[in-house]
């Protein structure tokens, strides 16, 4: 479902301003703006390398305060292309409320680093990975990448997402 521009200055005048993501999850803040530096958490996971795999990621505005939250399960897929492709998704949503600057925080090292140039991006399967966030980079004026440790608290919500995802996937009826 797309929201007009006609739309979305009525929402404006009434303080709320929706948008709709490409798979048609609702998007509410309060204000008047649509927030230009976001905050994006990502990550990935797979049961068995490769394994069934699902992907979350959480998009906060400055003041901390969540934007965006999703999580989906992916299918079989490494670690590593699942923590890529948690990363494209929370790129392509925050491309959708026009984002100006991202700060991306992955707690996977490999990634962090190949994509700020610390390690080659050897593996062909990640490589096509790494060029899809190559092309989703020049939607953005500003972007980064920070490895942080998985007990940083937003990256453990995303984990849990991922967890959550992948226990109601292969959830056994009672």
């Amino acid at each position: 479902m797309n929201v007009t521009v006609f739309e979305q200055q009525q929402k404006r005048q009434k303080g709320v301003f929706t948008l709709f993501n490409r798979r048609s999850r609702e998007i509410e803040s309060e204000g008047t703006s649509i927030h230009k530096k976001l905050m994006v958490f990502s990550d990935g996971g797979a049961r068995g390398n490769p394994g069934p795999a699902a992907i979350a990621f959480m998009i906060l505005m400055e003041n901390g305060q969540v934007l965006i939250k999703d999580s989906h399960y992916i299918g079989s897929r490494t670690n590593n292309q699942a923590e890529y492709e948690a990363l494209i998704a929370a790129l392509e949503s925050a491309a959708t409320v026009d984002a100006e600057e991202v700060t991306c925080h992955l707690d996977s090292e490999l990634v962090a680093k190949q994509l700020t140039g610390g390690y080659k991006v050897k593996d062909p399967e990640l490589r096509k990975l790494w060029w899809k966030v190559q092309e989703l980079k020049k939607g953005f004026k500003k972007i980064s990448f920070v490895n942080v440790p998985r007990t940083n608290n937003q990256i453990q919500k995303a984990d849990k997402l991922v967890n959550e995802t992948l226990d109601e996937k292969f959830k056994r009826p009672l």
